[in-house]
């Protein structure tokens, strides 16, 4: 047995503090159809609030990520976009945008919108980038149900990637801010986010374990086409894993899920397996073989329209068991 078939056999093992089950994720931000389930358009949508506009412009997406987003660049266009959405079945939002120079999204006008939004009964997740205290307090006043944040824990990365002067710590004490607002948090990590190699991933995942989020969510860096990294190779599938089966152990009771971003075809279904190997609860637009080797590994397979970083909630009605 190789040292990393051991490491995923060990999270294997220790995800057996869960029960026998794994919750796939198929927000309606994205169409998704095989034979498994289709979800609904709208059933979850993502928002901009500085529509494609974003000043970091980070090397693996450019703000690329953000022209796939509905554009609502002011607090009445927000509400317009949330009755819109309502009137399409929507169950929630996803508000986010383009970082600053501060590597913060600017939130600030749109807190009462939020509250709008929350108000008219949809779930509210907040993409915020790096969060001041005072912004904490106001997204817990207002009832945003969780906080999303990347977390980087190589300072190199931080400021060849995403082009910021700050400092790991300066990740770690964001999520402390929203910890002691009593904000919910799902921060998430993209494995080889310094041009496909490994770096800050562990440091990364020790700051989270002190910030005791709510779960964790793992990516795979994905570059966008056009981008400085255009052509970087992902890091291999055995790199992802050692990641992905330390996060578990690392977090014996926290929910760890694989997220939306990670490199399609082959690599997508190689990784999506030794997530399962490696114990994670959840994946986000699964594909179909995936679904089937879950079920051979013994977990029953959930459907969820909602965002994967909401695993660790109860989950909604809008889900289904498969045969």
């Amino acid at each position: 047995m190789t040292a990393t078939q051991a490491i995923i056999q060990q999270a294997w093992e220790t995800r057996r503090e869960f029960l026998p089950e794994i919750a796939f994720f198929v927000p309606g931000a994205k169409h998704y159809e095989n034979p498994c389930y289709a979800n609904r358009p709208f059933s979850f949508a993502h928002l901009s609030v500085t529509g494609e506009a974003c000043a970091c412009r980070c090397a693996h997406c450019e703000g690329a990520l953000l022209k796939t987003m509905i554009g609502a660049t002011c607090p009445e266009a927000m509400r317009r976009v949330v009755d819109r959405l309502l009137k399409k079945g929507c169950l929630g939002i996803l508000v986010s945008g383009g970082g600053d120079s501060n590597g913060t999204v600017p939130l600030e006008p749109f807190v009462e919108a939020i509250g709008y939004a929350k108000q008219r009964g949809l779930k509210i997740l907040v993409h915020s980038g790096l969060i001041r205290r005072e912004m904490a307090v106001r997204l817990k006043e207002v009832g945003v149900d969780q906080v999303l944040m990347d977390v980087i824990g190589d300072e190199g990365t931080i400021r060849e990637v995403c082009h910021l002067n700050r400092k790991p710590d300066d990740y770690l004490q964001s999520m402390l801010y929203c910890r002691d607002a009593g904000l919910p948090i799902a921060p998430h990590i993209v494995i080889g986010l310094h041009f496909g190699q490994i770096r800050g991933e562990m440091r990364a995942l020790e700051m989270i374990r002190e910030a005791d989020p709510e779960t964790i969510v793992l990516v795979i860096l994905t570059p966008a086409g056009g981008t400085a990294m255009a052509g970087i190779q992902p890091p291999a599938v055995d790199e992802a894993a050692r990641i992905i089966a330390t996060a578990r152990i690392l977090n014996p009771a926290t929910p760890i899920t694989l997220g939306c971003a990670r490199p399609p075809g082959q690599y997508k279904r190689r990784v999506e397996r030794v997530a399962i190997d490696s114990g994670v609860n959840g994946i986000a637009y699964p594909d179909e073989t995936t679904v089937h080797y879950a079920q051979s590994r013994g977990l029953k397979a959930l459907f969820s329209e909602e965002c994967c970083s909401l695993l660790g909630r109860r989950w909604s009605s809008h889900r289904r068991e498969i045969d």
